[in-house]
């Protein structure tokens, strides 16, 4: 049943008409059920909401570490530590256009990032750039990988940070205060999200990504290669700072490593300690 329905989704078939084919295959078995000519129905059971939605999380396009590597490589200087934090942090664009230099996001000598804020930019409101909370409140202290933390400081060395004052609403109040942010335009400007899809459109061509690679596509580089690689679900949900496991399940439930079961396992411990048991009562028989 399950692989009927994962065939049709990946032939392209729209998830109105699924639902549909479901109900109609859904009321032939249960016709089927009465007349005796079967004896359960394979439907009953099967959550299609459920499946449907955890489908539309997956991923549509993962790239490759190879993939990843050619993306660093035509990226200039500037934004290369965007691409790391990205690939190796799994952070969002809002939350990287979002960094600053200093403690506030930042500690190398913990080895800690601070992952508590994103920039937005909204003509109406708060004037433009400010800073807010993170999609879904998800903030949190995560790892600071040594590769991102050497991209950083090269950054910082050859490219610089560049303060502005910034209305910031990740308190739950509006407050304007110095922000020193990590990366901005040639011109020392704040990236708008259409400024942004201009440089990566010519960057993802240049790498030979296809039209689904977007930054976020790196999120789901760094989320698949822990989770295809034994990661506990729930160490990848932290790592992704999900709001709870089902949502770090449903999108990437995919790459789960498959693990070996020995065929009759239980089987063969019950009739071990069967034996055993049996060979215990016939010591304590006096007969």
């Amino acid at each position: 049943m399950l692989a009927w329905l994962g065939r049709l989704l990946d032939n392209g078939t729209p998830k109105s008409s699924v639902s549909l084919y479901f109900g109609l295959f859904k009321t032939i078995m249960n016709a089927a059920v009465i007349d005796k000519v079967i004896p359960d129905n394979p439907c009953n059971g099967v959550k299609l909401a459920q499946i449907l939605r955890g489908l539309s999380r997956v991923p549509k396009w993962v790239p490759t570490d190879d993939q990843v590597l050619k993306l660093v490589d035509v990226v200039p200087r500037r934004f290369r530590a965007a691409i790391w934090l990205g690939a190796k942090e799994g952070l969002r664009l809002g939350e990287v256009l979002g960094m600053e230099d200093g403690p506030r996001c930042a500690n190398y000598d913990r080895g800690e990032l601070h992952v508590i804020q994103q920039l937005r930019h909204s003509p109406q409101h708060y004037g433009g750039f400010y800073l807010s909370t993170p999609k879904s409140g998800s903030t949190g202290t995560v790892d600071l990988d040594a590769v991102v933390a050497e991209e950083l400081a090269a950054h910082l060395t050859e490219v610089g940070p560049v303060e502005f004052e910034l209305p910031d609403i990740t308190t739950g109040e509006r407050l304007t205060r110095p922000a020193v942010v990590l990366f901005t335009s040639s011109r020392g400007k704040l990236l708008t999200d259409t400024y942004w899809s201009e440089l990566w459109a010519g960057w993802r061509e240049a790498a030979g990504w296809p039209k689904e690679g977007t930054f976020h596509s790196l999120r789901h580089f760094f989320a698949t290669t822990l989770m295809s690689n034994g990661v506990e679900p729930q160490e990848v949900q932290k790592a992704l700072r999900h709001a709870n496991l089902r949502i770090t399940l449903e999108t990437y439930v995919h790459w789960m490593p498959k693990k070996d079961r020995s065929r009759g396992l239980v089987g063969g411990l019950l009739r071990s300690a069967d034996s055993t048991r049996r060979e215990s009562r016939a010591h304590q028989d006096p007969s």
